[in-house]
């Protein structure tokens, strides 16, 4: 076990608990934000703004939710640490290094917390997701946006020269919004001439809807790196809030030194545990994924329309006019589609839904950009 125990809670200072509660804009938080300002939505309207997965649980997840319910009242964390040591058996980690939590944003933004400050800047792509660089600029830091290639990938030859007193560089891998890849050679350079007293935070929330190798061997060879996975995306438990931070046990020590210890849901822990033993599931929602994302570039090709090429569940499209008129023009159709990044204002993030869904997308940009 390492030093911390799960059933132990830390001491929080009031400002790093404020921050931590307040301030962490998930994707959830960010999505909802954005449909707020828009008009009520109908029960059937199309839902491609978020990222989530439509097909939700698996079977034997939602079966596990089910027969967890009576024990509610427990804290079970028990049924924590048999997550924790069925993940770490797959991926072969050492149980020390992994640490449970409510999806991948809490421990993104504590990671922030632990290895910024007015003195150790945050290192960014840009458009890449937001949260981190709301959480270094609360903690002082300079945030450091630095475009990607002309391939969509991190710059990370840019990123270390732009960031000699980083204290994180942030590479989300599969990219949010972008669903564009980083490559491991990438990657491994990074963390080989960063400066030394910084970490890596790879963010692989998307990492199932592709084939492209983890980060984890960079964990295990204990490199100061940390990586954050979720239940979110491929899983289909967005709802539900379940993932992991990973990394060596004394810069987990520092993260959760930031936010405190707490016990999971069980419900969340449950399907987490169900969803890892399901040996095909991984596999086949990537293909689905990926089927329905395929159709959809066709469609988008065959009428002219530029966007970028996704390995993920989102990609960008290029509207050709500002991406906010569309997202409002969209919402009118009972479509509703992603936000739209500051540094690329024509271009609006589109999550890939079921077919039906991205059929009634289809019918809908199609009237909005002809109109």
């Amino acid at each position: 076990m390492p030093r911390f125990s799960r059933r132990s809670f830390l001491h929080l200072s009031a400002a790093a608990s404020a921050v931590a509660a307040f301030h962490a804009m998930s994707e959830p938080m960010l999505a909802a934000a954005a449909r707020h300002q828009r008009p009520p939505y109908a029960k059937d309207a199309v839902l491609i703004d978020s990222n989530e997965n439509p097909l939700g649980p698996c079977q034997s997840a939602r079966d596990a939710v089910s027969a967890i319910i009576p024990q509610g009242g427990r804290y079970s964390d028990n049924l924590t640490d048999e997550l924790v040591s069925t993940f770490a058996q797959q991926e072969g980690l050492n149980p020390e290094y992994i640490y449970c939590t409510p999806g991948s944003t809490p421990p993104l933004s504590l990671s922030v917390l632990a290895f910024t400050s007015a003195q150790k800047s945050y290192v960014t792509a840009d458009p890449s997701f937001e949260t981190g660089m709301n959480m270094a600029g609360l903690a002082g830091a300079r945030v450091i946006k630095v475009p990607l290639t002309k391939s969509y990938a991190h710059d990370v030859k840019a990123m270390l020269a732009a960031g000699p007193d980083a204290g994180v560089f942030y590479v989300c891998n599969p990219n949010n919004p972008t669903g564009t890849l980083t490559s491991h050679s990438d990657i491994e350079y990074l963390v080989a001439n960063k400066p030394k007293d910084s970490i890596a935070l790879i963010d692989e929330a998307y990492i199932h809807l592709c084939e492209a190798p983890s980060a984890l061997d960079l964990v295990k060879a204990g490199k100061d790196v940390i990586v954050l996975r979720t239940f979110s995306k491929v899983y289909g438990m967005a709802g539900l809030r379940c993932g992991f931070v990973i990394a060596r046990p004394d810069l987990l020590e520092k993260v959760i030194a930031r936010g405190g210890q707490n016990f999971m849901p069980t419900t969340a822990v449950a399907a987490a545990i169900a969803s890892l033993k399901d040996s095909a599931l991984v596999l086949e929602r990537r293909r689905i994924n990926a089927g329905i994302r395929q159709q959809t570039f066709q469609w988008l090709d065959s009428n002219g329309y530029a966007y970028i090429p996704s390995e993920s569940n989102c990609f960008l499209l290029d509207t050709k006019r500002p991406g906010k008129e569309v997202r409002d023009a969209m919402a009118k159709e009972n479509v509703l589609i992603g936000r739209v990044w500051p540094v690329m204002p024509t271009y609006v993030r589109i999550t890939v839904g079921t077919q039906d869904e991205m059929n009634r997308f289809q019918s809908a940009f199609q009237k909005v950009m002809k109109s």
